[in-house]
């Protein structure tokens, strides 16, 4: 099996199987609030485009960021933390993103995307085997220099070549070495004086490897980017 990894600046050529990765935090936000009850997220690049599909779709609402904020006339941020707070039942989510988002919006020859990150890590392996993958290609939507998502493709190499979480190492301390470098990444270290919007805790619930049992497919539908959550390849 053959791996590639690209960036946001890249991925526009990626075709094939796609797997977009942002740890820290946009697609951890996004597992939370499929588990908090949400319908399904929209993904898009901008601000106002967030806004304006808010105000189209019954029952949306927007969440999201612009340099880790979420901006005016957003009802939520980009942390797992806040979201949890809420009880998204049957609502429709608009999602944009610096990073996690921008990187969808761009891999526009990809024949598969999903959105991806520790918590979703195993389903979403399970998802790419049943399509019998020979080429899988990571894009590392915060660029190589975030660790978070550097260590996230590196886990999902091994569990593709059946090498994560090898027993002679010990399954329990390499697990902590993953979850050691989301905590020492560049982008972990906002959390440090533990502003509202950017709460230490979130560290913790985007660390949590295989947290959920569903995977974050994205397809293109009338012009618009929709996740949904699938267990065992059955729309949830």
């Amino acid at each position: 099996m053959k791996f590639n990894r690209l960036t946001l600046d890249t991925c526009h050529t990626a075709t094939g199987i796609v797997l977009i990765i942002d740890v820290l935090r946009a697609f951890s936000t996004a597992a939370y609030a499929f588990s908090r009850g949400a319908k399904q997220i929209h993904l898009v690049s901008g601000v106002q485009e967030a806004l304006d599909l808010k105000a189209q779709l019954p029952n949306a609402k927007a969440m999201g960021e612009v340099y880790g904020l979420p901006p005016a006339g957003f009802d939520f941020g980009n942390s797992p933390t806040r979201i949890l707070e809420h009880d998204l039942t049957g609502i429709t989510l608009v999602q944009r993103t610096g990073a996690g988002t921008q990187g969808a919006v761009r891999c526009i020859n990809a024949e598969v995307m999903l959105a991806t990150s520790f918590v979703v890590a195993r389903a979403t392996m399970n998802y790419v085997l049943k399509l019998n993958p020979n080429e899988i290609t990571f894009v590392i939507t915060g660029g190589f220099g975030n660790d978070e998502d550097v260590a996230c493709a590196d886990f999902l190499e091994k569990q593709f070549t059946g090498a994560a979480l090898s027993p002679t190492k010990g399954q329990k301390t390499e697990a902590q070495e993953y979850i050691r470098r989301v905590y020492a990444s560049r982008d972990a270290l906002e959390h440090m004086e533990d502003h509202p919007q950017f709460p230490k805790a979130d560290l913790d619930y985007c660390s949590r490897i295989n947290a959920f049992d569903f995977a974050m497919p994205i397809v293109r539908s009338n012009g618009n980017l929709i996740m949904k959550t699938v267990r065992n390849n059955n729309v949830i």
